[in-house]
């Protein structure tokens, strides 16, 4: 488990409106993919496969609000989103969605943390 915080997500009401905002004040490159009902937030120079290539720039995304991400959050690398939920679990946090496949990508889940933070998981598939 990495432990490195390597995602963000916005949550959004209106996401065009979002888009914009982001897109205007900060120069973020945004990809929508219908598909997943996801915008991409390209924040920093990516290299073929998407990748940041600024060491610990992170990239993120845009969706519409909804349960349990009501926030942005962070997300953090881990090498097994199910051992790093039992983890959360056994160490005063709580699961609130758990893993889930996000395309042939990967798999991500999110957590409450003891202050009432959630955090998301982020497992590369392999």
């Amino acid at each position: 488990m990495s432990g490195q915080v390597v995602h963000f997500e916005i949550p959004a009401d209106d996401v065009a409106r979002a888009r914009s905002f982001y897109a205007d004040v900060f120069g973020w490159q945004l990809d929508t993919m219908p598909d997943m009902n996801y915008t991409v937030a390209r924040t920093t120079p990516t290299d073929s496969a998407g990748m940041p290539i600024r060491p610990g720039a992170i990239n993120g995304g845009i969706f519409t609000r909804s349960d349990p991400v009501h926030h942005p959050v962070i997300t953090i690398d881990v090498a097994d989103v199910d051992a790093a939920l039992g983890k959360v679990e056994r160490t005063g946090g709580k699961t609130v969605m758990p893993k889930q496949a996000v395309g042939e990508m990967g798999y991500v889940g999110y957590f409450a943390d003891p202050e009432g933070n959630i955090v998301g998981l982020w497992q590369t598939a392999t």
